[in-house]
């Protein structure tokens, strides 16, 4: 996965509601729940749920999916694994191979 994505992704789940909206779906499973379920087991207007979606929508986390009248929010599983798999990559290699970094003056 690309750093940039795997940021993006984490980054959205920074948010609190966000990660409320995203563990609710996580639970739901599968058959995921529709936009109205989730504004009534958290809570949210529906203009504040509709934005914290659209974020976790754009970083690939959830799909959404119409049906008839109701839309649908569902966990995206092989992005959520692929951002795992990017934290654990190098997990335990350690640094035997890789040189220090060089010292630089930083601002401060």
């Amino acid at each position: 996965m690309d750093t940039k994505i795997a940021a993006r992704c984490l980054a959205e789940l920074g948010s609190l509601t966000r990660l409320d909206i995203y563990r609710l779906l996580v639970r739901a499973g599968p058959a995921g729940l529709k936009i109205t379920d989730i504004q009534g087991r958290l809570d949210l207007p529906a203009s504040t749920l509709a934005f914290h979606l659209r974020g976790l929508v754009d970083a690939g986390l959830v799909a959404q999916e119409k049906s008839g009248r109701a839309v649908f929010c569902r966990v995206q599983y092989s992005r959520m694994d692929a951002v795992i798999d990017f934290l654990r990559e190098q997990c335990c290699e350690g640094f035997a191979k890789e040189p220090p970094a060089i010292k630089t003056r930083r601002a401060r």
